[in-house]
């Protein structure tokens, strides 16, 4: 079973029950499922075949649900893509990838001129049309979508209907996922059908999601807990998935209280400003039974300020790229532990071990490891990456964490340097290769620290040679090269970083001396 196949049924079934909602329409199983296929039709008929690449560049929107089921359903391997990513972060993943289709807003297209060019294995770009888009045609001396480019909706017409499904294997790549890696280049986790059809379903079982649900889809649809959480989820099992294009606690409020959602998934830093918003109440979120949090660790402040003034609990989950995402969820039938990722979902087993592999006893501290039909098929062209993460079917988060007696687990620390804001991974050394092409930038270091919005924000320490450059020209070197929330928050600039004997940058050392002077 797949992804595809099983949304497909449910269109046979219950073809007229709702599957989406966007700009106040709802759009039906049965009429999302004739555009799957019809998308899926058109890139066959465009040349695209069973195993080609084909990167999604969409924000949430349904472009991007009939773009990645479309391609799926046609043997394609999709590969997500966060759209705010700059030229160089996108090159650089359209390469690795060895992407044949780009799926990508309108609104890209002067980047996409760019970089299409320095991509050989390249064929085709389709331009998913917005409002917005036509105007920045116009800009460019354009009427229409232009001659490199076809239009989304060109793609669907040359399909039809009557679309043969390809015999898709289950172990058959379906999704690479991007994720940043300890070297600074983001590593391609290779989902396979069923690691992303399985992890959706048994989260929906788990969380009892069911065709009486309405999920409001805010996250990033190119992020994996997005993916699977909000969208996957809800339609493996007939439910509805209320699309919000971009995170806006006004627009959230409404959303739920018109709509009557009863599921709302997000990071922590989403409830924090839920909770600030001066004009949410208890009466607008009424409809909800279950809000769940993931991407990072909630304090267990937020939590509880959060289910006391709206009335609804919170359950917080865990998971990673490389496990489709999701492990471990407080569960619905059981006490809700705050501060507790929750227990094993079914079908996963998560444990501690010691740095040799060896289980810890119950309370103690050591990395949590998953094993499961969830844990990713491997790194894409990176075998000793997968070596060192994956063994004897085991999958290395490299999270510190303990168990408690009730088998529920607590995230202690993150093993790695891996800093989260707004739910976003960044690791400091992505960060600081950037900084180190810098002409001026000798030394680099680069840490997390408390930020009340985001949870956490990138702060950079740097010995310079040229003492006339200031925080400024390096903020700026960063935005030309970076997402906007990889760039440093602040940057500090010292005489000389703390090192050890050998040589090595103490991060450790910089994060203490801002704790003592706090």
């Amino acid at each position: 079973m797949n992804l595809s196949t099983q949304l497909h049924e449910t269109a046979v079934v219950n073809p007229t029950k709702p599957a989406y909602m966007f700009a106040e329409k709802h759009v039906t199983y049965g009429e999302l499922d004739a555009s799957i296929s019809k998308f899926a039709s058109g890139l066959q008929k465009l040349g695209v075949k069973k195993g080609d690449h084909v990167a999604l560049l969409v924000g949430n929107s349904p472009h991007f649900i009939i773009g990645l089921y479309g391609a799926i359903r046609m043997g394609a391997t999709v590969i997500p893509i966060n759209p705010i990513y700059t030229a160089d972060e996108i090159t650089y993943i359209l390469k690795n990838g060895d992407v044949k289709a780009v799926i990508a807003v309108d609104l890209l297209l002067p980047l996409l001129m760019k970089v299409t060019e320095q991509i050989s294995t390249l064929e085709h770009v389709i331009l998913c049309e917005t409002p917005q888009g036509k105007e920045l045609l116009q800009t460019h001396g354009l009427s229409t979508t232009p001659s490199f480019a076809r239009a989304f909706s060109s793609v669907i017409e040359i399909g039809h209907n009557e679309f043969n499904f390809p015999a898709l294997d289950d172990e058959d790549v379906a999704v690479i996922l991007y994720t940043s890696g300890t070297t600074g280049k983001p590593k391609g986790a290779m989902l396979t059908h069923f690691n992303l059809y399985r992890n959706a379903k048994d989260v929906a079982d788990f969380l009892d999601i069911n065709e009486q649900d309405r999920v409001v889809a805010t996250l990033p649809m190119f992020h994996v807990f997005c993916l699977t959480v909000s969208l996957n989820a809800p339609l493996m099992n007939g439910g509805t998935v209320l699309i919000v294009p971009k995170f806006s606690p006004a627009e959230v409020f409404r959303v739920i209280k018109e709509h009557e959602a009863t599921i709302f998934a997000g990071v922590p830093t989403m409830y924090n400003f839920l909770m600030q918003h001066p004009e949410g109440s208890k009466e607008d979120v009424q409809t909800l039974r279950l809000c769940i949090s993931g991407g990072a660790s909630m304090p267990v402040a937020l939590l509880k300020g959060f289910e006391q003034k709206f009335g609804v609990i919170i359950s917080e989950g865990y998971g990673l790229s490389e496990a489709s995402p999701v492990t471990c969820f407080n569960p619905l039938d059981r006490e809700r532990k705050a501060g507790s990722i929750g227990t094993s979902i079914m079908n996963v087993e998560n444990k501690i071990v010691d740095e040799s592999g060896q289980e810890v006893p119950v309370g103690q501290v050591g990395e949590l490891i998953v094993k499961g039909p969830n844990v990713m098929k491997g790194y894409y062209k990176m075998p000793e990456e997968t070596i060192y993460t994956i063994k004897d079917g085991w999958l290395y988060t490299g999270d510190l964490a303990r168990m408690d007696e009730e088998g529920y687990f607590y995230i202690v620390d993150r093993k790695k340097d891996m800093i989260i804001v707004g739910g976003y991974n960044v690791y400091p050394r992505e960060v600081e290769e950037v900084l180190y092409n810098h002409e001026a930038v000798m030394e680099v270091a680069v840490i997390g620290v408390p930020d009340m919005n985001f949870g956490e924000a990138v702060k950079c320490f740097v010995v310079v040679k040229d003492q006339s450059v200031t925080e400024e020209d390096l903020l700026q070197y960063c935005r030309e090269h970076l997402a906007k929330y990889k760039v440093p928050k602040e940057i500090e600039f010292l005489e000389e970083l703390p090192k050890n004997t050998t040589g090595k940058i103490l991060r450790r050392a910089l994060k203490q001396q801002l704790l003592e002077q706090s």
